[in-house]
C-alpha cells in the first residue's frame, strides 16, 4: 500500500472516512492495490452481531451474502450496522455506507449515492457479481431513510 507517511491511517480509525478521502487514495492506486484497500475498508465496518444476521436484514440480489440493519442514534441521524461473508464485497458495502453513515434521514434520502460511488469506476475494476447488489444496497438505504425522515 501507500507508504509516505502513511495516508491509510484513517483506516485505523473506528468510524468510515469520508468517501471523498477513501476516493483520494483509491486513484494513487492500481490494480490489486485497489482490492487491498478495499479490503481494509471492510475491515473497518462496525462489527455487526451475528443475532441480526437473518433473512429480514439480508440485501436481495447479491452474489455474496449482505446484511444491512439500520438504526437511528440519539441525535436522530441514521447509523447502519453491515457486515458481508466476501471481503471485497464487504469494502464496497463500506465504501456505500461511507456515503451516508450517521447522516440525518433526509440528507440519506437525497444522497445520490450511485453517483457519489461514480469515480470508483466500480463496474471496469470488479466483476458485476461483485457489484449487482449495490443498487438493491442503496435502494434499501434509500427507504430506510424515507421511512425515518
Amino acid at each position: 500500500m501507500l507508504s509516505q507517511g502513511g495516508s491509510l491511517a484513517y483506516l485505523r480509525a473506528m468510524s468510515l472516512p469520508p468517501l471523498a478521502a477513501i476516493l483520494d487514495d483509491y486513484e494513487l492506486l492500481e490494480g490489486e492495490e485497489r482490492y487491498r484497500l478495499l479490503i481494509d475498508l471492510g475491515r473497518e465496518l462496525e462489527e455487526m452481531p451475528d443475532a441480526l444476521k437473518t433473512d429480514a436484514t439480508k440485501v436481495r440480489g447479491c452474489s455474496a451474502s449482505v446484511w444491512l440493519y439500520p438504526t437511528a442514534l440519539d441525535n436522530g441521524r441514521l447509523h447502519f450496522l453491515a457486515d458481508s461473508n466476501a471481503a471485497i464485497t464487504k469494502g464496497i458495502v463500506a465504501l456505500v455506507l461511507s456515503a451516508v453513515q450517521d447522516r440525518a434521514p433526509e440528507e440519506v434520502a437525497g444522497t445520490d449515492i450511485a453517483a457519489a460511488l461514480a469515480p470508483f469506476e466500480l463496474g471496469k475494476h470488479l466483476s458485476s457479481n461483485r457489484t449487482q447488489g449495490v443498487p438493491n444496497m442503496i435502494a434499501l438505504i434509500h427507504e430506510t431513510a424515507q421511512r425515518y425522515a
